[in-house]
């Protein structure tokens, strides 16, 4: 019989991260470990307390009702579907599955990725501080060979943000450094007007999220008319069915949509999303929410199954004190998994040896 287990693993950051939603020093995670008496599968349950849409205060005890519910023999498929309006629920549950199914391994995709023979582009993520400390992590991405840099903007004096991106600007061409920013809603319609054009002046990829999510006439509008182009992340979340995604790409048009599985629906709500928004030629790519290893193991597998070349942001891996160690490894601005490394699954999460 199936046996799982629920441990809560609180992620500790090594430096404060910062977005205009504030500061996080901490973030919540659990994991969740199912046993089939040969081998072990594990998945994360990963939340953003301010942005995850299926987090409350009663979450921990849904998430052990859930693992009781296994315990008792109920269907992990079958717990899918009850919770698909839940994506961290729907993420975790998925991925422990997949795992397990796989021998245990650390395997979700069998991809050229996995076997170690394929590296997948990822931007280098600035994160929100004060312009003097941007600036120094500015110029330690670069040094590291990062081709693509992603600065989250819309917390400091946006003069000094700007000062910052005609550094990289007037350093690199567009052709050796792409620059994509990260809004997270923090600019109102009329100002976002203004924002698009400077940063088309500086030939910036894109921006995420320039207006807060739930103002789609208006940020239909902004998409309509923006020279430089958008990506919608926050906008997605609680978009669940079919229907509804197909009405908000219909109606906004953004030019990118960006997909983080335990936001937006897990794997199969993730998969239903890139379906949609192929076929009316709007482009998309995978970032991690913050997870752990083990989260972002998971997501850069799913990433990797699919034939794209754009830079993806699954360069969280080193953020926190108390990661959980992979082969997961960053070098000269790609992630790549070791082969020749192993997992070291901390006792209190594994069930123990066979």
């Amino acid at each position: 019989m199936l046996k799982s287990k629920l441990t809560h693993w609180p992620l500790q950051f090594i430096r404060p991260a910062g977005t205009s939603r504030g500061v996080m020093h901490m973030k919540n995670s659990w994991l969740l470990t199912l046993n089939n008496g040969t081998s072990e599968g594990y998945g994360e349950f990963s939340i953003i307390e301010s942005l995850s849409p299926d987090w409350s205060s009663d979450y921990p005890k849904l998430l052990e009702k859930i693992t009781d519910r296994i315990n008792q023999g109920e269907k992990i498929e079958e717990l899918i579907q009850e919770f698909a309006s839940f994506p961290s629920i729907v993420f975790g549950l998925e991925t422990a599955l997949l795992d397990l199914q796989n021998g245990g391994k650390r395997l979700i995709f069998d991809t050229a990725f996995y076997s170690g023979k394929q590296q997948i582009p990822i931007n280098g993520l600035i994160w929100m501080n004060d312009a003097e400390t941007m600036y120094q992590s500015i110029q330690e991405k670069l040094k590291a060979g990062f081709d693509c840099i992603k600065l989250k903007i819309g917390a400091i004096e946006y003069e000094k943000e700007l000062e910052l991106l005609q550094f990289i600007r007037k350093s690199f061409s567009p052709e050796i450094i792409e620059i994509r920013v990260d809004a997270n809603g923090a600019f109102s319609p009329k100002r976002a007007q203004e924002v698009l054009e400077d940063l088309a002046d500086l030939q910036i990829h894109s921006i995420e999220q320039p207006i807060k999510q739930g103002q789609f006439e208006e940020m239909a509008k902004l998409c309509n008319q923006t020279p430089t182009p958008i990506a919608l992340d926050e906008e997605l979340i609680g978009i669940n069915s079919r229907s509804e995604k197909e009405v908000l790409l219909d109606h906004i048009r953004p030019q990118y949509i960006i997909l983080k599985p335990s936001l937006h629906g897990g794997i199969q709500g993730s998969n239903e999303w890139i379906d949609l928004a192929e076929k009316r030629k709007i482009g998309w790519w995978m970032t991690s929410a913050l997870e752990s290893n083990i989260g972002l193991n998971a997501i850069a597998q799913f990433a990797s199954s699919f034939n794209t070349e754009m830079y993806q942001g699954l360069g969280t891996g080193s953020l926190y004190h108390n990661n959980i160690d992979s082969p997961l490894m960053v070098s000269k601005g790609h992630i790549y998994y070791d082969q020749q490394k192993d997992w070291s699954i901390p006792s209190d999460i594994s069930f123990g040896s066979f």
